[in-house]
């Protein structure tokens, strides 16, 4: 298990790896030394990270590079410890996690681990119905309810119990919201030939979920969006959002739907004004075309005004928004992973990526609009396939600088990393 640092031309660079739960203590590496040995052994890193980073600009070569390599006078300190690895009861793939108030939700095939992040210890495990629900895909939190996104079309509504025990409450479409439409022929729509569905019903996997206010976003395989009433648990509305498989969404805080699909492409949703609520609430603001394979990730800043997206290509591409007809414009790629960028998590102004390189890199956002990569995490033996993070209080209830990072993999592993980064005063001349 090893821990990369990336800071090659910070002032100051620290890297510190303990170990807890009997955990394999990781290796760090430097680029700074005065060795021949390490030398050479920087130079190897450098000319791997190069590697990568050609790989991926082959792909989308009119995209330029926003990573600042080689920064001058950052002036900050990185300390990442390797904190333990959770242990569950079937080590499976892990599909999705998610935090909240505290508690790790973690997607192992058809079941959720639920753990607590302060001690890092197993509280609950749940599942679907006593019949297979398939893999679970997503985990989202709306209105004081857990909803969760499965392979068999459906999506579950959990509710938490004092004794942190997940009871059962609904299954989404309701059997109330079937009923209210089953008999009017116009509420079924053609899934495939000879078959139709009622249009508040998942026909193919629901791959993700993301929340705004009370209502909660649903995306599936069937290329499908839907709104869902956290209140009610009804379906108000659905659209045929993509030509290919939908794999991401996101919401940003003013209520805008990002999209993202195998057909190459993300799609921005809002609310029509009141005079064209008509028929649909949401319309089709924006197409985003850049990527030249799956949208596989997305993620937005916590103003709202930074989207990223991970493909098959091996980029992350930066969209920025702008007050014209594009809505958002592409501003740059970030470069570096070998494969797939599969999960995309930000937090403060930091962005955690996880790829099939079976690496987690950690980039933050500088004042001029560019990029630096802090650190390469290293110890999954397969591909990352789900990131959560959250930010640490330190003593006295201020947060520290420190954000808890958990990275799940195809190895059935969630590893804890615990990273900080603060800014160091150089010495006066």
């Amino acid at each position: 298990m090893k821990v990369r640092s990336w800071l090659s031309t910070c002032s100051s660079t620290t890297c510190i790896a303990t170990s807890g739960g009997g955990a394999t203590t990781p290796s760090t590496k430097r680029f700074h030394s005065d060795t021949s040995s390490d030398i050479q052994s920087s130079s190897q890193e450098t000319s791997s990270s190069s590697l990568q980073s050609n790989l991926s600009l082959l792909t989308l070569p009119s995209v330029p590079s926003l990573q600042k390599l080689s920064p001058e006078n950052l002036n900050i300190s990185v300390e990442t410890h390797f904190v333990t690895t959770l242990k569950h009861h079937r080590p499976v793939h892990i599909n999705f996690m998610a935090v909240n108030n505290n508690l790790l939700y973690a997607a192992s095939g058809d079941e959720i681990n639920v753990f607590e992040i302060i001690n890092n210890t197993l509280v609950d495990t749940f599942n679907g119905d006593k019949i297979s629900s398939g893999s679970v895909k997503s985990v989202a939190f709306c209105d004081g309810k857990i909803f969760t996104a499965h392979q068999d079309c459906k999506i579950r509504v959990w509710k938490l119990t004092i004794h942190k025990k997940h009871k059962l409450i609904a299954t989404l479409p309701t059997l109330e919201d079937r009923f209210r439409k089953f008999i009017l022929p116009q509420n079924y729509v053609k899934v495939r030939r000879h078959k139709k569905k009622l249009w508040i019903e998942h026909h193919d996997a629901v791959s993700g979920l993301a929340v705004y206010e009370k209502s909660v976003s649903s995306i599936s395989w069937d290329k499908s969006l839907k709104i869902w009433r956290a209140s009610d648990f009804r379906c108000t509305e659905s659209i045929t959002a993509h030509d290919d498989s939908i794999n991401a969404v996101v919401v940003s805080n003013d209520g805008i739907i990002y999209t993202g699909s195998a057909d190459k492409r993300i799609k921005v949703w809002r609310t029509a004004p009141l005079t064209e609520k008509k028929e649909k609430k949401f319309h089709l603001i924006a197409t985003l075309e850049k990527h030249k394979s799956a949208v596989n990730a997305l993620a937005l800043n916590s103003a709202g005004n930074i989207l990223f997206s991970g493909s098959c290509d091996r980029s992350i591409l930066v969209w920025e928004r702008e007050d014209s007809a594009n809505y958002m414009v592409v501003n740059g790629a970030l470069r570096g992973h070998s494969r797939a960028i599969l999960c995309l998590v930000s937090v403060n102004d930091f962005l955690f990526s996880g790829s099939a390189d079976q690496t987690v890199r950690i980039w933050q956002r500088r004042i001029d609009g560019l990029y630096c990569c802090l650190i390469v995490l290293d110890g999954h033996q397969k591909p990352v396939r789900s990131l959560a993070a959250a930010v640490m209080e330190a003593e006295g209830g201020d947060c520290g600088g420190a954000v808890k990072v958990f990275s799940g993999s195809f190895d059935g592993e969630i590893k804890v990393w615990q990273v900080e980064v603060s800014s160091v005063i150089s010495p006066l001349s």
